[in-house]
């Protein structure tokens, strides 16, 4: 995460779990485990019930928040690292749960006496509280199905097709959990600042399950399309294919990208948009290349003439700085965004003020037609092209750049490549002062 987000992050859970202990502070000398029991299975659940409601919210891929963390591939990042907190609560609340009644029948602990119980007066308390016993079987259920569902969505040896038919099983777990929340949550809390913003996060969040069910995220930003070239390179193991769209499309700017649906059985999977938009001329190309179960093979699957739905743009991998100098950095199938940028920059007017910018490519495989292209681009949107065959050039790093673009420290820096690599290069440049916080821009892309 960059470090905005982070302080959004933490942010969040430091502000939920504050407010809800300045609004219980019983908790500070409650007697006995089963009284602090009490206290912390509803501290440890409103604040994992918030934290699934932001994350659902955000799986709709909402255009705010979307600017607001710097792209999609940002927000998803903030989307996992919130399930993967509220997975961790989840946990902790249901061991808060069981564990003391383990110790009662293991003989460790005392089961506490219980007098008679006040008669409930308030109707809506009432019939809340006849719901309980059902909540409480329910959540516990729910609460299994999350565990194995969130792990089949972090452990990435799971193939993406599981992934993805069991993750459209989280909403209705969801859904669950909240009516599970609604019952249990303390029913004075919900005249509070916190009850208040509980019900508008899982309203919101219960609306999103609700839309997630039935595939309709992104539905207003789809636009149906038509395979009209696809060009092999074997060399590299990558496709390139071109889509003519149909009216409906908004446009997008190099650095975008798009979800495409070729195989509604297999559903819409993200690329990184390889050409600019000509408005005349409403078609967007795509480059992928062989490196997962669903692109091995995509090559035999796609034919002209097929019909596909193309949802988007997304993304904030725009070079918009305003900044003189700009690298770019993309390594191997990295450099499909800097295709595009390079495109929009060749058609753009020659007087209009644009950046110096060098292009750095590296790539381990070499197909002679791709590079020509790629060569041929750069020349014509007048951008310095560095080629870099790993096996001929050696691995490309900091120092090498800096000796090939001496006033670096005037630029900033794109890449678009392994998630490894960008990281190290952040941190070399990072350890020359470079300001990488707001001069270093990568291009994530997981969208798991």
């Amino acid at each position: 995460m960059t470090r905005t987000n982070l302080y959004l992050f933490w942010g969040f859970w430091a502000g939920i779990a504050a407010l809800w202990l300045v609004l219980n502070p019983d908790i500070l000398t409650a007697s006995g485990i089963f009284a602090l029991r009490q206290f912390v299975m509803q501290w440890s659940g409103t604040v994992a019930m918030a934290a699934m409601s932001v994350a659902m919210i955000l799986a709709l891929r909402p255009r705010w928040p979307e600017r607001r963390l710097g792209g999609l591939d940002k927000m998803y990042r903030f989307h996992k690292w919130l399930g993967i907190g509220a997975l961790g609560l989840a946990v902790f609340h249901w061991l808060w749960s069981e564990a003391p009644k383990w110790a009662v029948g293991a003989g460790l602990l005392a089961r506490p006496a219980r007098g008679p119980r006040p008669e409930i007066t308030d109707p809506v308390r009432a019939y809340l509280n006849s719901w309980r016993g059902t909540a409480e079987g329910l959540g516990e259920w729910a609460f299994y199905a999350v565990v194995i569902l969130l792990v089949i969505a972090l452990v990435k040896l799971i193939p993406y097709r599981l992934f993805r038919y069991s993750h459209r099983l989280v909403p209705l777990v969801y859904l669950v959990l909240v009516f599970h929340a609604v019952i249990l949550i303390e029913y004075d809390m919900w005249l509070t600042p916190l009850g208040v913003l509980m019900a508008v996060l899982m309203l919101a969040g219960s609306y999103a399950a609700v839309l997630s069910v039935f595939g309709m995220i992104g539905h207003s930003r789809r636009v149906p399309g038509e395979i009209v070239a696809l060009n092999k390179f074997a060399g590299v193991r990558s496709l390139r294919t071109e889509i003519r769209l149909a009216p409906g499309w908004q446009g997008h700017k190099a650095g975008q990208f798009a979800f495409v649906t070729s195989n509604p059985l297999e559903g819409a999977h993200p690329y990184t948009i390889a050409s600019a938009w000509v408005p005349s001329d409403p078609k967007i190309t795509f480059v992928t290349k062989e490196l997962g179960d669903h692109t091995t093979g995509l090559a035999d699957r796609l034919k002209i003439g097929q019909k596909v739905t193309v949802e988007g743009p997304y993304g904030c991998f725009t070079f918009d700085d305003g900044l003189p100098r700009q690298i770019w950095v993309g390594a191997g199938i990295g450099i499909t965004p800097f295709l595009a940028r390079l495109k929009e920059l060749a058609d753009a007017d020659p007087n209009a003020p644009r950046p110096q910018i060098d292009l750095f490519h590296s790539t381990s495989e070499v197909d002679d037609e791709a590079l020509e292209r790629i060569a041929t681009d750069a020349r014509a949107a007048n951008v310095r092209l560095h080629l870099l065959i790993n096996a001929r050039d050696g691995r490309l790093g900091g120092e090498r750049i800096r000796e090939a673009v001496p006033d670096w420290r005037e630029a900033s820096l794109w890449f678009c490549g392994p998630s490894g690599f960008g990281k190290s290069l952040s941190a070399d440049f990072a350890l020359q002062g470079l300001d990488v916080g707001s001069r270093f821009h990568q291009e994530l892309f997981e969208m798991r």
